[in-house]
């Protein structure tokens, strides 16, 4: 099944390190980080895993929930998550899915037989609250993501969702945003007090209007 911006997110119940879990209930009114793992016990994953850990505070500041994917069984899941809070100095609260049937790695698309046949890709779903995936990203076993950049595309995300504002191309919170081209110019003032620039019909900015 190939998911695409827009579609609604699957649910799914499984067996995580915190318990079993439905995904809708787990996540409720929340935006939602569902990011997969090619295996537990490597070097890559281990550092991604104790990041997002060490960002807890980052994620709960923006009302989101994390959980991450592989296709080991929780007894490795829990085996390794001691390594990643030793080796990360961290400590991992949410929950690593244990997918040994591959459900979910399935129905989220996590498995390119062209890479692995067995191992999930490092594949990462933003979902906002409506349940709506609003970013996709998929990359190569070897390389980590970046974190900052998955909290950069939260907060870009939910300025349009709150605000009616786009994000520039290498925004950084605290730039000023664009007004969305649903909003008429002479519009503009009574919607977004802090002011704003006119650079030709379609390019109106403001200041980022949540701070």
């Amino acid at each position: 099944m190939s998911l695409r911006l827009g579609d609604t997110a699957p649910n799914f119940k499984a067996v995580t390190t915190i318990g079993e879990i439905d995904f809708y209930d787990y996540t409720e009114g929340k935006w939602v980080v569902l990011f997969s793992h090619p295996a537990d016990y490597t070097p890559v994953c281990t550092t991604e895993l104790g990041r997002t850990a060490q960002l807890k505070s980052e994620f709960e500041k923006r009302d989101t929930v994390v959980l991450a994917v592989s296709v080991d069984p929780v007894d490795s899941h829990h085996g390794w998550v001691k390594d990643i809070n030793e080796t990360q100095n961290t400590n991992v609260e949410f929950p690593l899915i244990a997918d040994q049937d591959r459900k979910v790695s399935e129905l989220y698309d996590m498995i390119h037989p062209n890479a692995s046949a067995t191992a999930t890709v490092r594949s990462v779903f933003i979902i906002g609250p409506d349940r709506k995936i609003k970013l996709t990203l998929t990359y190569p076993a070897s390389t980590g993501r970046n974190f900052q950049e998955i909290l950069r595309v939260i907060d870009s995300l939910q300025l349009t969702a709150y605000h009616s504002v786009a994000t520039p191309a290498d925004w950084e919170h605290g730039d000023d945003v664009i007004v969305s081209n649903a909003i008429a110019t002479e519009d503009i003032p009574a919607k977004f007090p802090k002011g704003h620039k006119v650079i030709n019909s379609y390019i109106r900015t403001t200041p980022q209007p949540n701070i």
